[in-house]
Order: structure tokens, then C-alpha cells, then sequence
């Protein structure tokens, strides 16, 4: 039952991150989502991989908040109430399957727990996940030594 909740949950932070106008309410939404899939490795006996996640979100969302509070308008725009619902409603119908449906639970070809296969197969991962996070850092430093440059 407290992986239902956190799959609920992980789908709304994440629709919420992806669909919110305001950057920080965003990025705020998409450190949920990374807190909630750090506690589904968590308690699914994936423990590295749930800290490796916790450590790469934290530095992900520590880039997308500079970046964003540093190049985005400062003009304030309000969220309304109905678009901000919608999407939380939107949320938990998507989460519905969650809840009602079930998946057995079956056996792998690799020895050993869940945790331990997770971990095992997430080489390629954890490769594409560094050169995501080193993109969008050398992307943040070109257009801000840009701008700095053109105000100069």
C-alpha cells in the first residue's frame, strides 16, 4: 500500500513539474519527484540506487534553480487555481491503475534481491544520467559567460 502512495504521488509531483508555469513551483515539483523515486528504491530494498538518485536529483535541481532564477524574466505570472487542480486531478486519475490494479510479482533470471539487480543493471543509467546533468552545467555556463560577456 506505501508503494501505491508514492507511485500516486511520484506521478503528480512529475505532472505537476512538467506542467506548472512558474519556474520555481516546477523545479520544487521535480524535487518531489525525486524524492519519491529515491523512496521507492528505498523500500524496495535498493538502496544505492536510491541514494545514488537522492544525489543526483539534489544536483540537478541545484542547476535547473540557478539557471532558471538566473535567466528567466522576473515578471510574476499566478497560477490559477483551476489550471493548478486540473493538473493535480489529472494526476491521480493517471494513478488510478496504481491503485486498482495489481502486478504479480515474478521471479528474474538474475540471482539475488531486487536491490542488488537494480543496482547491478544500471550502468548505462548512470552513464546517460552524468552526461544529461554535465549538459545542461556546461549549457548553463555558456549562456550565462554569454550574457556576461554581451552586458560587458
Amino acid at each position: 500500500m506505501i508503494l501505491e502512495i508514492l507511485s500516486i504521488g511520484l506521478l503528480i509531483s512529475a505532472i505537476l513539474a512538467l506542467f506548472l508555469d512558474e519556474v520555481v513551483y516546477s523545479v520544487a515539483a521535480l524535487s518531489g519527484t525525486f524524492l519519491f523515486t529515491a523512496l521507492i528504491f528505498a523500500l524496495s530494498d535498493a538502496i544505492f540506487a536510491a541514494v545514488f538518485q537522492f544525489a543526483v536529483g539534489i544536483g540537478t535541481l541545484a542547476i535547473l534553480f540557478l539557471s532558471g532564477e538566473m535567466l528567466s524574466e522576473k515578471e510574476i505570472k499566478k497560477t490559477s487555481p483551476t489550471k493548478f487542480f486540473a493538473l493535480l486531478g489529472g494526476g491521480v486519475v493517471l494513478s488510478l491503475p496504481a491503485l486498482f490494479l495489481s502486478v504479480s510479482e515474478t521471479t528474474t533470471a538474475i540471482a539475488g534481491n531486487f536491490g542488488e539487480s537494480l543496482w547491478n543493471l544500471r550502468g548505462l543509467d548512470v552513464f546517460l544520467t552524468g552526461v544529461v546533468i554535465l549538459t545542461i552545467a556546461l549549457g548553463v555556463f555558456i549562456v550565462m559567460h554569454e550574457k556576461r560577456r554581451g552586458a560587458q
